[in-house]
């Protein structure tokens, strides 16, 4: 553990996913973000987060707009931690399936030209068969169909993709964030280290505790799975208040929509109010003891909170337990 911690100065910085603030312009954003507190912000660069803040095409075909928009960034004493395109590159919808490939192709180009050194993303979910119209996410090995689906979408969709994004990624000097999320073919520790096996080490996690949590995961746990792998590329800070009451009736993959709030078996808070400051606090200790250097960037989607309450709350709740010093010799010994 010395060892890992003394490598470097380990400095874990605040971030934010700009995605809440779609509605704001650019630098009205990042005039916020920055007002905060904070040092790095997330940037949506397609696929579910949309781009409100990135014109991607613009900047991958104009060198002084790149250059304008990392100055613009930067005046405001702010880094862009990630650029994220969560889509599904694997769908049997192909029109979206190719927009969510170039998407993240197209980022991963301009995160290589502005030096920006994750893109975080989803693995994707293709369907049961060359001839299906929907994603198809296998939860369960019998009757036997569903793990010769989960066997076929591995080996004849999931490991070529990667394989070839994983190698190009690692071209223009990029990690890849995919981040855990249930609905993915990628979603705990044991897929993703899989995955990063059969590919490279380009590939990683883009980890989120809110929904290492609704599957009955320790995320203090998945930290250490992870990071004894060097395999935590980014990490978000979300999250998930369990109502065991409403798991006794749903499970957790209640399928509930997110705005049933008395009924769902579980659902995403803000920092603090689904979980201790304690268990946080172990969690941004666990990043320190593996080696996680960079940010742990906020992601708002409190059904209970406005947008700009829910980031304050998580912001006043996760500054005090960010560790941002080199820690002392150990003098008492």
């Amino acid at each position: 553990m010395e060892d890992t911690i003394n490598k470097g100065v380990i400095t874990i910085k605040l971030g934010v996913f700009t995605v809440l603030f779609a509605d704001k312009s650019f630098e009205d954003m990042l005039k916020t973000v920055s007002d905060a507190g904070l040092d790095s912000v997330e940037i949506g660069t397609g696929g579910y987060p949309g781009d409100a803040h990135c014109p991607l095409d613009e900047l991958l075909e104009d060198r002084q707009k790149r250059e304008d928009y990392l100055k613009k960034v930067q005046s405001y004493g702010l880094e862009i931690s990630s650029f994220s395109c969560h889509g599904n590159p694997l769908s049997p919808e192909k029109k979206f399936a190719d927009e969510s490939h170039q998407a993240l192709v197209k980022t991963i180009k301009l995160a290589n030209l502005l030096n920006v050194p994750v893109v975080n993303c989803f693995s994707g979910t293709p369907g049961d068969s060359e001839e299906a119209k929907y994603p198809n996410w296998p939860t369960t090995p019998w009757p036997n169909e569903y793990g010769d689906i989960l066997k076929w979408q591995w080996e004849e969709k999931l490991i070529p993709y990667w394989k070839e994004v994983g190698q190009y990624a690692k071209e223009n000097n990029v990690k890849i964030g995919l981040e855990l999320h249930g609905g993915f073919l990628v979603h705990t520790p044991y897929t993703l280290l899989k995955l990063r096996g059969e590919t490279c080490d380009a590939v990683g996690a883009n980890l989120d505790p809110s929904h290492m949590w609704w599957q009955g995961i320790d995320p203090v746990a998945a930290i250490k799975i992870l990071g004894k792998e060097n395999a935590i590329h980014h990490f978000h800070a979300k999250d998930t208040y369990i109502d065991q009451e409403n798991v006794n009736m749903y499970g957790l993959t209640d399928m509930q929509p997110y705005g049933n709030i008395k009924t769902r078996a579980w659902t995403f808070r803000s920092v603090g109010c689904g979980h201790s400051s304690k268990e946080w606090s172990d969690m941004v200790s666990a990043l320190r003891t593996y080696g996680y250097d960079y940010v742990v960037s906020i992601e708002h989607e409190d059904p209970l909170m406005s947008i700009e309450e829910g980031f304050q709350r998580a912001v006043e709740n996760l500054k005090p337990l960010l560790i941002r010093e080199k820690p002392a010799d150990m003098w008492w010994v």
